[in-house]
């Protein structure tokens, strides 16, 4: 008997410590490799992705007005890499752009890009905001190619932002425990560590009884 009554005083002392620390973290590791990968199976299973640069619904005259991403250009593949501590995205692309005056101007190049990754409280959601350092044109025969790069920027700039990464929603779990009921692990935050050739998110979690 006094056996049985010191292994329950146990138990309940270290539930009691439990009880206490019900937060925990996961970290995740993402590696160049792996954007690669995935980069490559969106240009070759899906459409490329495209972004109007008018108020005109993408089209003006018969002039498609968009900028269409590319898997490559000049060169330059659409990657993400890291670098001292900044998440470094080159986008490749080509689009046209009616251009008063001229008329349908077709342009290509890439434009050199860094992702800040933020924790969205309002929209419960990691999201990440691009920002267009350079735009490197080709494509214009000097066409008005200072005025496309200006204009290539503050598109990406404006039209892209802000990038949903991911709901922390569906990052959150639950766990039948036998005979006993349902944990819900819910994420509630994230932290981030850009290394050399790789990124670590830290998904932070609470445990709660599921409804």
């Amino acid at each position: 008997m006094a056996k049985r009554i010191l292994i329950l005083l146990v138990v309940v002392c270290a539930l009691s410590g439990a009880a206490s620390a019900q937060n925990t973290e996961i970290k995740i590791t993402l590696g160049e490799q792996f954007f690669d990968a995935l980069l490559e199976a969106v240009f070759t299973h899906l459409e490329e992705p495209s972004v109007p640069i008018s108020g005109t619904n993408g089209s003006y005259s018969g002039c498609t007005e968009t900028i269409r991403l590319k898997r490559e250009m000049e060169g330059v593949k659409t990657a993400v890499r890291f670098r001292q501590g900044i998440i470094y995205a080159p986008i490749a692309f080509e689009g046209s752009y009616n251009l008063p005056l001229v008329g349908c101007i077709d342009f290509d190049g890439w434009a050199e890009t860094n992702i800040d990754l933020r924790f969205n409280q309002a929209g419960n959601s990691i999201d990440g905001r691009a920002r267009v350092i350079k735009v490197n044109l080709t494509g214009t025969n000097g066409v008005g190619s200072a005025f496309l790069a200006r204009f290539v920027q503050s598109s990406i700039d404006k039209k892209i932002n802000p990038l949903e990464i991911i709901s922390l929603d569906k990052l959150s779990f639950t766990t039948p425990v036998q005979n006993a009921g349902k944990l819900r692990m819910r994420a509630t935050g994230f932290d981030h560590k850009v290394n050399e050739k790789y990124l670590e998110i830290i998904i932070k979690y609470a445990f709660e009884k599921a409804k």
